[in-house]
C-alpha cells in the first residue's frame, strides 16, 4: 500500500489529536508539526533508499594488506521498531581483507543504511556482518553495537544507564580466539 505525503501529515494530525486533544492542529505550536514530522522521517528513514552493494562496491587493491581493518566508535542513531522510540550508541566495525579493502567511510555508511530504518539492534549488527560477507568475501567480519534504548529509558522499567551490546562474528572471528582477542584489544584503546 503506497501512502502519499498527503496521507501521512493526516496521519500525525490525527496521533496529535489524539495526544493533546481534537484542537491540538489548531494550537500555534503544533501547526506545522505534520510536516516538519514528515520532514524529519524522510531523513531518518532514509536508509530504505540506501543499497548495501552500491556503498561497499568501491574497493582498492589491499596491496597484501591481510591484518584487521577496524573502525571503532561510529555513534548511530536508529529507532525501534516496537515503540518508534529512539535508541543510540556506537558501532565496531571490522573485516580482515583477502584482496581488496574497502574506503573507511564505507563502514560508517553500512551502519547507517542500517540504522536509518525501523529496527532491533540484533537486526542492524546482522545485517551489517551479512553485507560484508557477502560485498566484500573478508576471512572474516565482526560487528559489535552498544547502544541505549528509549524504550527502556521512558517507559516501562526506566532504566537510564542500561546499555545493550549485540555482536556478529563471521569467519576467521568466529573460528579462531586470538583473532576475536586481537580484535577486543584494539576496540578497548584509548581514544585520540
Amino acid at each position: 500500500m503506497m501512502v502519499s505525503e498527503q496521507q501521512a501529515h493526516e496521519a500525525v494530525e490525527t496521533l496529535l489529536a489524539y495526544i493533546e486533544g481534537e484542537h491540538a492542529v489548531n494550537r500555534e505550536g503544533l501547526q506545522k508539526t505534520p510536516q516538519r514530522v514528515v520532514d524529519s522521517w524522510k531523513e531518518i528513514f532514509a536508509g530504505y533508499d540506501m543499497d548495501a552493494a552500491e556503498i561497499l562496491q568501491a574497493t582498492f587493491n589491499g596491496e597484501g594488506y591481510d591484518g584487521i581493518v577496524l573502525l571503532r566508535n561510529i555513534e548511530f542513531t536508529s529507532t525501534c521498531e516496537h515503540h518508534l522510540q529512539p535508541f543510540r550508541g556506537r558501532g565496531h566495525i571490522a573485516y580482515i581483507p583477502v584482496e581488496r579493502i574497502v574506503g573507511i567511510s564505507k563502514l560508517a555508511r553500512i551502519l547507517e543504511l542500517h540504522a536509518r530504518r525501523l529496527q532491533n539492534q540484533e537486526r542492524i549488527t546482522k545485517g551489517i556482518a551479512d553485507d560484508l560477507e557477502r560485498e566484500l568475501k573478508p576471512l572474516g567480519a565482526a560487528v559489535i553495537l552498544e547502544a541505549s534504548h528509549g524504550c527502556m529509558q521512558c517507559r516501562g522499567v526506566a532504566k537510564q544507564q542500561a546499555v545493550m551490546t549485540t555482536s556478529a562474528m563471521r569467519g576467521v572471528f568466529f573460528e579462531k580466539p586470538e583473532a576475536r582477542t586481537e580484535l577486543m584489544q584494539l576496540i578497548q584503546q584509548p581514544n585520540l
